[in-house]
C-alpha cells in the first residue's frame, strides 16, 4: 500500500473514531466493583500473569536487548493511560499504549506490563484501584491485547502495510477493552 493509501485510511480511521458516540468505561475506580466481581476478575487474570512473567524470561535470555524495548512499551503504556478523562460510573476513558507491546512481545507479555502500569497508576496517581485491580488488568492487560496481536497477525497475513497492520491492531485494541470494561460494569451493575 502507497504512502498516499496508508494516510487516508489513517485519517478515515480518526474521523470514525472522533464521530462515535461517547463510551463511558476503561479504568475501573476503587469500590465501584462488588467483592465478589473483584476476586473474579482477579483469579482469571493469575494464569496470564504467570504465563507472561515465563514469557518474558524466555525473551530476555535470547537477548538482553528486549529488555530496554520492554521498558519503553511500559513507559508508553504508563505515559499514555495515565492521560485521565473522567467517565460515568466511576470510571475513565484514555488510550491503553499496551496494544504495541502485544504485538512486539506477544499478549502474555502485555499482561504483565498491564499489571505493573495498573498498579503504579493506582498507587501513585489514584487511577484505578487496588481492589479492582484484576479487572482492570482483565480489559487491559488481557482483552485488549489479544484483540490487538491477532488482528496485526491476521492483517500481516492479508498482506496489508505495516504501519496499518500496527494502527489497526492497536486501535481495535484500545476499543476492545473499552468494550470490555462496559460489559464489566454492566455484569456488576445489572443485579
Amino acid at each position: 500500500m502507497s504512502k498516499k493509501r496508508t494516510a487516508l485510511f489513517a485519517v478515515a480511521m480518526s474521523m470514525f473514531f472522533a464521530f462515535c458516540s461517547q463510551v463511558s468505561a476503561m479504568h475501573i475506580a476503587e469500590g465501584s466493583l462488588n467483592p465478589i466481581w473483584c476476586i473474579s476478575w482477579g483469579v482469571l487474570c493469575i494464569p496470564s500473569v504467570f504465563f507472561g512473567i515465563n514469557s518474558l524470561i524466555k525473551k530476555t535470555r535470547e537477548s538482553s536487548k528486549y529488555l530496554v524495548l520492554l521498558a519503553l512499551c511500559g513507559a508508553f503504556a504508563l505515559v499514555l493511560s495515565s492521560l485521565k478523562i473522567p467517565s460515568v460510573t466511576g470510571s475513565s476513558s484514555h488510550p491503553t499504549g499496551v496494544g504495541l507491546s502485544a504485538i512486539l512481545f506477544g499478549p502474555s507479555v502485555s499482561a504483565l506490563i498491564g499489571l505493573i502500569v495498573l498498579l503504579f497508576q493506582a498507587l501513585l496517581l489514584a487511577h484505578g484501584g487496588i481492589t479492582t485491580l484484576g479487572a482492570n488488568l482483565f480489559s487491559m492487560g488481557i482483552a485488549g491485547p489479544l484483540v490487538s496481536f491477532f488482528t496485526y497477525k491476521l492483517m500481516k497475513k492479508l498482506k496489508v502495510n505495516r504501519s496499518v497492520c500496527i494502527f489497526t491492531g492497536a486501535a481495535l485494541g484500545n476499543l476492545f477493552t473499552y468494550v470490555c470494561t462496559a460489559l464489566q460494569l454492566a455484569l456488576d451493575h445489572s443485579a
